[in-house]
């Protein structure tokens, strides 16, 4: 199994990220529709839409509560099948779970009997069944110090903050080393300030690791902030009502870039996108 990096690499000199240097598609969603049976009847959650996400590309997927942005990310993980249209991941169509992404929600759903050491742990135990403990503790610290929990590797859940909980959750899905992750709202219930300290974190991990990136949220200065591209979904049943690039440089500095002309012009043609099917949403 391959060892993960100890230490961040230098940072590269900033470039765009495009469809020319990411290496072609990784995610590929053709003409996908998803109906769900409620007492009964048949709901459409997701229009027929038409997705690719790059290798190496931060997309996130904005849009009201309930335009399919999570069943979208279900679909690509291989946990709901579509109910029309194919869903590709590298090539391959998906069928059963997908065991090359790696998912993360709003809850961290940490295993509160065990420590952050031992949580972390977890994909290794199962996976790596063959793999000595030691070899599991040297990995799990070379993860704990990644995600900046030097110190805290002994304290259960309960005895962390809303920040290092979410390191945790990060620092668990990324020590297998999934090619993909895919993130629904993994920071919705943070204050402003830990936010923006997992942003930068979150960017320079998956910069740093050349991962491919699908994140929902309902926060539109966050996905400017962090994506390359930006999906806004209308209200259900979902269909994608528009794109539109980030041409920020990367490496990005978070905590500076929503001062940019650059971001305030995005965040209105977005906004301007998306406030029409926010009221939408309001009336399903």
């Amino acid at each position: 199994m391959p060892r993960g990096d100890t230490m961040l690499e230098n940072r590269p000199k900033p470039t765009p990220v495009s469809a020319a240097n990411t290496g072609g598609a990784m995610v590929r969603m053709q003409d996908v529709a998803k109906d769900f049976s409620v007492r009964g009847k048949e709901t459409r959650a997701l229009q027929p839409i038409n997705l690719t996400v790059n290798r190496r590309e931060f997309v996130s997927l904005v849009g009201p509560s309930g335009c399919g942005k999570s069943t979208a990310l279900n679909l690509v993980a291989g946990l709901l099948t579509p109910t029309s249209g194919q869903v590709f991941y590298d090539g391959q169509l998906v069928q059963g779970l997908n065991e090359r992404v790696g998912y993360i929600t709003q809850k961290d759903t940490l295993l509160p009997w065990r420590t952050a050491a031992d949580n972390i742990a977890v994909p290794l135990e199962l996976r790596c069944r063959n793999e000595s403990r030691k070899v599991i503790r040297e990995r799990v610290a070379e993860m704990i110090e990644l995600v900046g929990l030097r110190g805290f590797d002994k304290h259960y859940p309960g005895e962390l903050s809303g920040g290092m909980r979410k390191r945790v959750a990060l620092a668990r899905t990324l020590i297998y080393e999934p090619e993909t992750l895919l993130m629904d709202e993994p920071f919705g219930a943070l204050d402003a300030q830990l936010k923006l300290l997992m942003h930068d974190q979150l960017q320079r991990l998956t910069q740093q690791r050349k991962m491919t990136v699908m994140f929902v949220t309902h926060d539109l200065a966050e996905a400017i902030a962090l994506s390359d591209r930006v999906v806004v979904f209308s209200a259900r049943p979902g269909r994608i009502r528009a794109e539109r690039e980030i041409p920020l440089d990367r490496p990005r500095d978070v905590f500076k870039v929503r001062f940019a002309d650059t971001f305030s012009r995005l965040h209105e043609e977005l906004w301007n996108e998306l406030k029409d099917e926010v009221v939408k949403g309001t009336d399903v």
